[in-house]
């Protein structure tokens, strides 16, 4: 097996968004990058190309982080490849949109089942499945993407918020026990982007950005582009903290 000379990342649900932003960050910085998705392989394979023009390899696989076998499968064809995995994004995640908190019968138990097997499930599995090789790594770190709903009990739905909540406590049970491997968690606010705007719709998401752009202290919401830069930063960077959640919200965390 040939080990690659340069460093290699995972990133889940990294064909869109944020986990499209982070892989091509990592891309500039010289890393080898593999993405994973569940429905947008074509979205992925443009991520791959752009990530390449950037002089570097990339690997896109469908890949479910809920099913432990696509997460073992993603680990070994990545380790195939390249011969080692340094860092693992744990971004993958979904929701059902039901903003009324209070509203206790737009939620059942199938709901909050899927939620968890997604976002908290999901980078259980990924982390076990990269384990080994990423102990091998001079640098190892896993960043795992939570929210601000995990902190202040706000967000699409209760039950998205409880996920978050869950993981935000298995980053820092996890950095407690895997040391040397970092596992911090990013936290952002509201992301500018499709996500929330297909989930939000558009007059809805319209008005919130146009509310927490005018209220919160730095009077911004952030990017998936910022919110990479975040990752990098545990990534590349910070590499004497862990078992941290860093908040980038702009300061919505702060409003009463």
């Amino acid at each position: 097996m040939n080990i690659s000379k340069k460093p290699v990342a995972i990133v889940t649900g990294g064909s869109r968004g944020v986990g499209a932003a982070t892989a091509k960050l990592l891309a500039s910085k010289g890393w080898n990058v593999t993405i994973t998705c569940t429905s947008s392989i074509e979205d992925a394979n443009g991520v791959v190309q752009e990530c390449e023009g950037l002089g570097v390899e990339a690997l896109a696989i469908s890949a479910d982080v809920g099913d432990n076998e696509a997460c073992v499968k993603t680990a070994n064809e990545t380790i195939a490849k390249w011969g080692r995995i340094d860092a693992l994004v744990n971004n993958a995640g979904t929701t059902k949109f039901v903003f009324n908190h209070g509203d206790l019968d737009g939620l059942d138990a199938e709901d909050f089942l899927h939620i968890y097997k997604i976002n908290v499930v999901g980078p259980f599995q990924m982390v076990r499945a990269c384990r080994a090789s990423l102990e091998k790594s001079d640098n190892p770190s896993i960043v795992n993407i939570s929210s601000i709903a995990g902190i202040k009990g706000i967000g699409s739905s209760l039950a998205y918020g409880c996920s978050k909540g869950a993981l935000n406590t298995m980053t820092m049970s996890m950095a407690r026990n895997l040391g040397p491997i970092r596992v911090n968690a990013i936290c952002p606010g509201f992301i500018q982007g499709e996500w929330l705007k297909n989930g939000m719709g558009d007059d809805l998401y319209n008005a919130a950005l146009k509310n927490l752009t005018q209220n919160t202290p730095l009077n911004l919401t952030v990017t998936p582009d910022q919110v990479a830069q975040g990752i990098y930063s545990f990534i590349g960077i910070n590499k004497v903290v862990t078992g941290e959640t860093m908040l980038m919200d702009g300061g919505h965390h702060l409003i009463i």
